[in-house]
């Protein structure tokens, strides 16, 4: 039952607004009508607010919109009305609350009274029951690959998930990052056509969360026969990873201990992952991958030094004069240089953002498919002997792939 419209304090508006936000019955609020940003484009004209789930958790997202940008605030059910009407009543002259079948309009009157239509009269009048709750869509609505509250033996085995399927609260920023991972290796999975197992090499391999991901995914997802082999530089970890392949019955995945340089395999590959090779350990990589003519190859660089002292460009100099733009600058040159390489040796090249690794604060990933045609080949190879003279460079990862195939 609705009200005729009456004069409230906001003291009186906050028990009759808890539990509308505590309950989830709330589908929406408003916030307008602020004097300010008319005259200052910086100034928050409007804040939306909507429900969301965040690690199984309903909050409430407080988007706030001026001019220029848009910012967003999670707050939990019990913060949430204290601070939509902390916003109304500092800064704004109106605010609308929708509630299924229900509005709530709170409007500030010239004199500075508040005025309050459509709400019972009493918090005991809400009924949350007979309201229907909106869908909530946010991170935990998302259709991962491996879903969350479905038990996967690896991540039950690494402690991503408990033995039910739960994903460990610590642990959501890994389930993302693997996620995310597969996702980008099932937008090229198409390209690996081969009937035979498929050979997958993982250098820098680390706990290998991403390694027994790969197994995971191609042997009980795409129901495919797959042999990974894992090369790490710590016996430690080589240790621990291939006993929990064996606890697991990986048959088709091992792990080996050593350098990149020195791994001694030659056999093709369909697919060469580095994620945390460091500095020119990413180019030894590349170039065995581009040896072994692998079909599809997935890296995260790490630091990157080699260019840093070498670069150089007349016109460019304002950006080499200050140490910390020019370390960023020869990264970025540094991944520019790798995918020109790449496509001049017949691979199409993106560049992806990607979820931190432990080992790098980087969230660029290559992602190179070998289906290159003769004039991108051609057009690589122009493009990149003019970049590489404009900026006076050398790098190794030239005179790598120059090698003869394994």
């Amino acid at each position: 039952m609705k009200i005729p419209a009456r004069k409230v304090t906001i003291d009186e508006c906050s028990p009759l607004m808890d539990p509308l936000f505590t309950s989830g019955v709330v589908s929406r609020a408003v916030l307008s009508g602020n004097p300010q940003s008319k005259k200052d484009e910086e100034a928050v004209e409007r804040i939306d607010v909507r429900a969301v789930l965040i690690r199984g958790e309903r909050n409430w997202q407080f988007s706030h919109r001026s001019a220029k940008k848009m910012t967003h605030v999670n707050l939990r059910s019990e913060e949430a009305a204290e601070e939509l009407l902390r916003l109304f009543s500092e800064t704004f002259r109106n605010c609308l609350i929708t509630a299924a079948d229900q509005e709530i309009q709170l409007q500030k009157q010239k004199d500075g009274s508040l005025i309050l239509r459509g709400l019972t009269a009493s918090k005991n009048d809400i009924n949350a029951s007979k309201f229907d709750l909106i869908p909530l869509n946010h991170d935990r609505t998302k259709q991962y690959i491996l879903p969350d509250n479905v038990p996967c033996d690896f991540l039950i085995k690494l402690g991503v998930m408990s033995s039910t399927g739960k994903v460990i609260a610590q642990k959501w920023d890994k389930f993302r990052q693997i996620n995310r991972f597969l996702e980008m290796v099932a937008d090229v999975s198409s390209e690996i056509d081969s009937t035979a197992a498929l050979r997958i090499i993982d250098f820098g391999c680390g706990k290998a969360y991403l390694t027994f991901a790969l197994y995971h995914y191609f042997t009980a997802i795409k129901k495919r026969e797959v042999k990974i082999v894992g090369l790490d530089l710590k016996s430690d970890v080589v240790e621990f990873c291939s006993k929990t392949a064996k606890d697991l019955d990986y048959s088709g995945l091992t792990f080996q201990q050593g350098t990149i340089r020195d791994f001694a395999n030659t056999e093709p590959a369909d697919m060469v992952v580095c994620l945390h090779a460091c500095d020119t350990a990413t180019d030894d990589a590349l170039a065995d991958a581009v040896r072994r003519e692998a079909k599809v190859i997935l890296a995260v660089p790490c630091c990157q030094h080699e260019l840093l002292s070498q670069i150089d460009n007349p016109r460019m100099r304002p950006l080499l004069k200050h140490g910390l733009i020019r370390e960023r600058l020869s990264s970025l040159i540094t991944d520019s240089v790798r995918g020109l390489l790449l496509e001049s040796k017949g691979y199409s090249v993106d560049m992806l953002e990607f979820v931190d690794l432990e080992h790098t604060p980087k969230n660029l990933l290559i992602r190179a498919v070998k289906n290159g045609t003769a004039s991108s080949i051609e057009r690589a190879s122009d493009e990149y002997s003019q970049f590489r003279n404009e900026w006076c460079i050398h790098p190794v990862f030239e005179e790598m792939i120059k090698s003869p195939s394994i």
